[in-house]
């Protein structure tokens, strides 16, 4: 067999479900329910971004700035239900790796796993980065101090030595993740049954404050503004393919994560568009500062009610939005490993399973040691912005992958269907390339220098150590 069909050589989608919560030393169990999933992928999604992302979009387009989150939420549609179909399909822990090595071959998939680790470990490292400043912002307005910042700055920021408070929340993420997928799922659901419930406190507040004067002009910027600020909050709605990494931990896996993935998109648009109502009606657009975003909901709290109790509230949501997203992606980003270590592509402790537990224990612990090291140490700059290409990157792919396998093997099962095909896949990696191709250079570049270094590692150790290619050989 000649090298280029060795990289490109797929894995049948049979074989990829028949390995399914099959680990080293044990399995995975299946305890995951429709309503836990949904609330996963729901944790993933719906995290610091909305807290912050309002004051730097609301500029750009004014009121219409409803209009860019409701278009940032169709062109996230697209690649959802390409995810949908390919996770009803192939029911795995893989999620998009596993997709691409059934339709695109070994290589391909290896990229995507790669661009994985940029979205979930380096994400989340930056995700935690911030959980010190918002944890000040509650304890400033409960009890009047805030913890130094040599232990709430990474190095390279002002003051900073080693962020405690990221690789603090880091560790209790973990310390979850230990106890099992079921239970790390109930403690999700209450975080993310908290969070929603401060943003609909928010509106109410808020709302108590509308004046539909501040809704006019509605689009001072045009229809460049809207799009330019779609753009922008396009990177609020990622995270919902988080129920796809849980396939194996699914009680049924066909028919519950077509449904977690729309639903959880369908919760995330709602909440969304309803605080960017609520929070343009309460305070004329001219009034939102980009240059100082983090505590934008706040502030409209503690204004709509002349008070700073609205606003305490509302940092407490900021706080558990980011222990909610650290504990999700954390999980979603062991399970994306174990699969590529069961098929040889990286070392055989990822796929360990403890036989009491039935979690992969060393997998979590070592990712965790990483972000750990990561948040706590690292500034991470460009490197954290490059994250968004490497999802769209891995969106991308779904969407063609579903082309793939609906012309290679289209009398497969699926539990659901794209609607509108081939339409839907199309407009999806189209709508992902035109996001990317926005993206600034720098990002570009970080992105490259991470391909790079991932087909180096591939060279020197997957190809080598391949499931697959073993077989051949």
């Amino acid at each position: 067999m000649t090298l280029a069909r060795r990289l490109f050589r797929t894995k049948p989608t049979e074989r990829i479900v028949a390995e399914g919560g099959h680990g080293e030393g044990g399995d995975l169990r299946r305890t995951m329910s429709l309503w836990q999933l949904t609330l996963f992928s729901v944790g993933a999604t719906l995290g610091t971004g909305i807290f912050v992302i309002l004051g730097q979009a609301v500029p750009k387009a004014g009121p219409a700035v409803v209009l860019a989150f409701v278009l940032a939420a169709i062109t996230a549609l697209f690649s959802a239900l390409s995810y949908a179909e390919l996770a009803g399909t192939i029911p795995v822990s893989g999620s998009s790796y596993s997709y691409a090595y059934a339709t695109l071959g070994e290589l391909v998939a290896w990229v995507c796993g790669w661009c994985l680790m940029l979205e979930y470990a380096v994400s989340v490292a930056a995700v935690a980065v911030g959980w010190g400043e918002y944890l000040n912002a509650f304890l400033r307005s409960l009890f009047g101090f805030t913890l130094p910042a040599a232990i709430t700055r990474s190095p390279g920021q002002e003051g900073g030595a080693v962020n405690v408070t990221a690789i603090v929340i880091v560790l209790l993420a973990t310390w979850l993740l230990l106890y099992g997928a079921s239970e790390s799922a109930t403690a999700n659901a209450v975080f993310v049954l908290v969070k929603v419930a401060v943003l609909l406190f928010f509106c109410v507040v808020a709302f108590t404050a509308f004046r539909s004067g501040n809704l006019v002009p509605f689009a001072p910027m045009g229809v460049a503004g809207i799009t330019a600020a779609a753009s922008q909050v396009f990177f609020s709605y990622i995270g919902f393919d988080a129920a796809s990494t849980a396939g194996e931990e699914a009680r049924n896996p066909r028919r519950d994560l077509p449904l977690a993935i729309i639903l959880s998109l369908a919760i995330v648009t709602v909440v969304y568009v309803l605080v960017a109502v609520a929070a343009v009606g309460a305070m004329p657009w001219t009034e939102f500062d980009p240059r100082s975003t983090e505590a934008s909901l706040s502030y409209i709290a503690d204004l709509a009610m002349a008070s700073t109790w609205p606003g305490l509230i509302v940092s407490f949501g900021a706080v558990i939005a980011i222990a909610s997203v650290v504990l999700t992606v954390i999980y979603g980003q062991t399970r994306i490993l174990f699969a590529m270590s069961r098929d040889g592509l990286i070392p055989r402790v990822f796929q360990r399973v403890h036989p009491r537990r039935q979690v992969p224990v060393a997998n979590t612990l070592i990712v965790a040691t990483f972000i750990s090291v990561l948040a706590g140490l690292v500034p991470l700059g460009q490197l954290a912005e490059a994250t968004s290409i490497g999802t769209l990157f891995a969106f991308a792919i779904v969407n063609v992958g579903v082309l793939v396998l609906r012309h290679r093997s289209p009398g497969l099962p699926r539990s659901f269907r794209v609607p509108l095909f081939p339409a839907t896949p199309v407009l999806g990696t189209i709508f992902c390339v035109i996001v990317m191709a926005g993206l600034a250079g720098v990002t570009w570049l970080a992105f490259a220098l991470w391909m790079l270094a991932g087909l180096v590692c591939y060279f020197l150790y997957g190809y080598g150590h391949s499931r697959l290619n073993a077989e051949v050989r």
